[in-house]
């Protein structure tokens, strides 16, 4: 019996495998994220440690709630939980999510070939285990990170059927602990990918006819016999009747649960990822049966692999008479063959061809097409167990071969040639997952029929800012796939990012008119992928750049959300145009809206926050961006405006809150000179006179044209008597910015009370009366400067003309009646002057000192919708932010209790203007 092979394996054996597999995987440490990996593990929030646990169980692969229209279905949340892992140990550092996988590679190397031990002799074995070691067709499943999920689940899915083996106690009798350990594993294995089922039914094959020794003509006489009444089921057969009957109850309630959990409904997928699945009889058939030998060849012959095989790849078989169908034909006598073989003859042999047959067909059918629609033509990963197989059937057919004297040097000699090539294919094939360029241009090489790959190597250069050289890949989509809707989307944002909205506009025109027409009672989501509406999105975002065209975007977002009312993308560009239009109430309920389709979008709580804050209430603003900040606490732009809406609140409680952001903020992004400013303004307000002006030298240094840092930082210098310090820092903020008002003043101040530079104050004051007569804060000053140049006449005319400007000041009435009574005293002769008209009761404000009060951020990002950017025609849409150049838009309570604060230090320089002025 075959069973009765099995030998544990060595430590020597263990230690060649995982060399093998060191030697011929290391150079994928190198390698970055590609493909798949993009939206698995860079755009997956369920790796994140804010995302609860339990989150991973109610998504998808992908992070996509199973209960979305858009999900694929793929329930693996084990695997993601390794990938969860490996983000707590580097987060986004590919190199620990390479080595992982490498290692679970070499663990299933091992575990396999302590399958192989129970089929074939010891050096046999180590030849299958090698084989698979080095087998080129495994660098997608080992190399591309998302792989890990045929890797993990094959290691329970050999753990399980090891498992199984030793079910079988003395005398034929059931042992039910390792069969209870097998259901579990196999348990474990499907949590991980979704073939782990399928090794129940590797294991019903080996019982039947590994374990019991039955051969079909066997079974057959027997429940001929039982079905005639001449005889009854041996107690054996019973015995394996119930085996059976276990592994299939525990098989259909996994399903059950399995169904209940994609809540019954099978992903949706286009033509354009399997054209074969929407393809009429018998096409169809004939096309899925053709994949089959295609497959096999793919483990035969190794040489030219491929990322993907979807859209025209492998041209549909139309007629019966397409030469293709030969291969179809042969490819089923061979395995016709295999199989009558190991099913009618008793022996080792046949036994292990059946062994060998089932794990390469078994493990394969969930991708086959035969019972349900896949995402795709042809999958070099979902070969990783069928390969198995493979490497079993090969090595059984080098053990015949060897053993025959003739041809045992020339097997020895063809055996270590295919090793060794094997694995100098793998180690080369490693480095095309280097980039995403490397990836999808090593595909072109094998095939130039496939618009996704031209797609692709343009997305890739895209990301490089190569847009002229990404144009001629998305234009070649175009022409091997004229009906692609997603290349036409990628050709238009292309042109939109080269400035080119008019082609723009054309290529996103053309795409949608490929768009299927709304068919009445026919459900719209299940004749086209969902990212294809993004066309409209795209669009809408085209023409809003028009300000006469609003209404026509805003028309593009209601026809998307009309199709889709559960397009979530549509209601969140759609509340960002009309916070454009200035109608916020309605952005609002665009957002509630979206937020209702997804609770767990920081995104969108960050969006909703924004609007209250246009709606003038920062208190609900607050209560949102928390809510954000609750589902990511690292969202840096929920961090910073949060932070500068407490600050602005002016409650001190609400201080240390703020800093705290600020400091998580610039540890987030810590090339923002903005958030070490607003971390220099608190520091101000809490009179942290030192840190505030480290804070601000920090955003300098970051930023040496920051304006209101430069000028903030020179206040803090006047304010704290460091006035002559203050002087280089105002010469630097003019600089880049000759006509800043409140740097002149500042500057002119400086020079006539601290440098007693009076002709220099003089040249601040006439420049800001260049740029604006009518600023009574400048004309004061200027008038000053009269009067300490000994011009009496000049600064009297000068004091009126400024009386005239602020009719209401007090302290200019006062000014200019000290300066008449020093003319009288002199005895100058006067002009007629206008009468005085001192209005009571006014607040005096000296205007040198009234310019100490802090300026507001000018340069700092305001309030800023979260907003997408073109959609590409793939799984990763990514969110994009659009700095905009606002000053803050109106003065809040604290800016308010600032002016108050100020006009008492005022106060106090008034009185050395007037004892300049008393001439004391």
């Amino acid at each position: 019996m075959l069973e009765g092979k099995m030998a544990d394996i060595n430590f020597k054996e263990v230690t060649l495998i995982v060399s093998v597999v060191a030697a011929c995987y290391w150079n994928s440490l190198f390698c970055g994220f590609v493909f798949d990996d993009v939206s698995a593990i860079l755009d997956n929030k369920d790796l994140h440690p804010s995302t609860p646990l339990k989150t991973l169980f109610q998504n998808d692969f992908w992070g996509t709630p199973m209960s979305e229209e858009r999900s694929h279905k793929s329930y693996r949340p084990l695997t993601v939980l390794t990938f969860r892992l490996n983000y707590l140990l580097s987060e986004l550092k590919p190199m620990s999510y390479h080595l992982l996988n490498t290692v679970f590679h070499a663990v299933v190397s091992v575990i396999f070939l302590k399958v192989c031990r129970l089929f074939l002799d010891k050096r046999s074995s180590m030849i299958a285990a090698l084989l698979f070691a080095v087998h080129p067709i495994h660098t997608e499943a080992v190399t591309g990170v998302v792989g890990r999920a045929e890797l993990l689940s094959s290691v329970f899915f050999l753990a399980a059927f090891l498992s199984y083996t030793k079910s079988k106690g003395p005398d034929n009798s059931i042992v039910w602990t390792p069969i209870v350990l097998t259901v579990f594993l196999v348990a474990v294995a499907t949590l991980c990918k979704e073939q782990g089922i399928t090794v129940v039914g590797i294991c019903c094959v080996y019982e039947v006819f590994v374990a019991q020794g039955y051969t079909l003509p066997l079974l057959c006489t027997v429940a001929g016999q039982f079905l005639r009444g001449k005889g009854s089921i041996p107690l054996s057969m019973l015995q394996t009747l119930i085996k059976l009957i276990v592994l299939m109850f525990s098989t259909l309630l996994l399903v059950v649960i399995r169904v209940q959990v994609i809540q019954s409904q099978l992903p949706v997928f286009t033509r354009f990822d399997n054209p074969a699945a929407v393809s009429p009889t018998p096409t169809r058939q004939l096309t899925f049966n053709y994949l089959l030998p295609v497959n096999a060849w793919l483990l035969l012959n190794p040489s030219e692999l491929c990322c993907d095989w979807t859209m025209g790849t492998i041209p549909l078989i139309e007629s019966f008479l397409d030469v293709r169908n030969l291969a179809t034909f042969a490819f089923f006598c061979f395995l016709g063959a295999l199989g009558i073989f190991s099913l009618r003859y008793p022996g080792d042999s046949s036994k292990t061809v059946l062994m060998a047959l089932c794990l390469m067909a078994l493990p394969f059918i969930p991708a086959s097409n035969l019972f349900f629609p896949v995402g795709f033509v042809v999958a070099e990963r979902v070969l990783y167990v069928p390969s198995m197989g493979f490497c079993i059937l090969v090595a059984h057919g080098w053990q015949k071969i060897s053993n025959k004297s003739v041809l045992k040097k020339l097997s020895w000699v063809c055996l270590s040639m295919v090793i060794l090539t094997h694995a100098l294919k793998t180690l080369h094939r490693n480095w095309d997952w280097e980039s995403e360029y490397t990836l999808f241009m090593s595909a072109l090489k094998v095939n130039k029929n496939n618009a996704k790959l031209w797609n692709n190597v343009g997305h890739a250069l895209e990301n490089e800012k190569n847009f002229e050289k990404a144009l001629k890949y998305f234009l070649q989509a175009t022409h091997v796939q004229p009906d692609d809707i997603g290349a036409h989307m990628n050709v238009g944002r292309t042109y939109k990012n080269l400035n080119r909205t008019k082609e723009a506009e054309a290529s996103y025109m053309l795409a949608k008119s490929l768009m299927p027409q709304i068919i009445p009672g026919k459900k719209y989501a299940a004749r086209i992928a969902p990212n294809h509406l993004n066309v409209y999105i795209n669009l809408a975002n085209l023409i809003r750049a028009n300000e006469s065209r609003l209404e026509e975007a805003d028309q593009l977002y209601r026809q998307a959300i009309s199709m889709r009312p559960d397009f979530k993308q549509a209601y969140i560009s759609r509340g960002e145009l009309l916070l454009k239009m200035n109608k916020p109430l309605k952005a609002k309920e665009a957002y509630l809206k979206a937020l209702e389709l997804d609770r767990n979008n920081a995104d969108l709580w960050y969006n909703l926050a924004i609007v209250y804050i246009e709606l003038k209430e920062p208190n609900e603003a607050l209560k949102n961006f928390n809510r954000a900040l609750e589902l990511n606490p690292r969202h840096k732009l929920a961090l910073f405006n949060s932070a500068i809406l407490m600050q602005e609140s002016g409650e001190v409680k609400l201080r240390p809150e703020a800093r705290k952001r600020l400091l998580n903020y610039v540890n987030e992004e810590p090339q923002d000179a903005n958030g070490y400013f607003n971390l220099g303004m608190l520091a101000m307000d809490d009179k942290k006179d030192s840190e505030a002006e480290s804070w601000m030298k920090k955003a300098i240094k970051l930023q040496p044209d920051f304006r209101s840092a430069l000028f903030n930082l020179a206040l803090l210098y006047s304010q704290t008597a460091k006035e002559l310090k203050a002087l280089p820092i105002l010469e630097e903020l003019l600089k880049y910015y000759p006509d800043h008002t409140k740097g002149l003043i500042l500057k002119g101040d400086i020079l006539m009370n601290q440098k007693k530079d009076i002709p220099g104050a003089k040249k601040c004051f006439e420049k800001i009366l260049e740029m604006d007569p009518t600023n009574v804060q400048g004309k004061h000053n200027l008038c000053v400067v009269y009067f300490e140049e000994k011009e009496l006449l000049k600064a009297e005319r000068c004091l009126v003309e400024t009386l005239a400007l602020a009719p209401h000041e007090e302290y200019i009435q006062r000014h200019l009646s000290i300066v008449r009574d020093r003319i009288s005293s002199s005895g100058i002769v006067e002009q007629p002057l206008a009468p005085v008209d001192k209005t009571p009761g006014t607040e005096e404000r000296g205007e040198i000192p009234s310019e100490d009060v802090k300026e507001i951020n000018s340069e700092s990002r305001p309030p800023q919708i979260l907003k997408t950017n073109d959609n590409r025609n793939s799984k990763s849409n990514k969110q994009s932010t659009e700095n905009a150049d606002q000053d803050a838009p109106h003065k809040t309570t604290k800016d308010i209790k600032e002016i108050e604060k100020k006009r008492v230090a005022a106060l106090k320089r008034l009185e050395e203007i007037e004892r300049i002025l008393n001439g004391e």
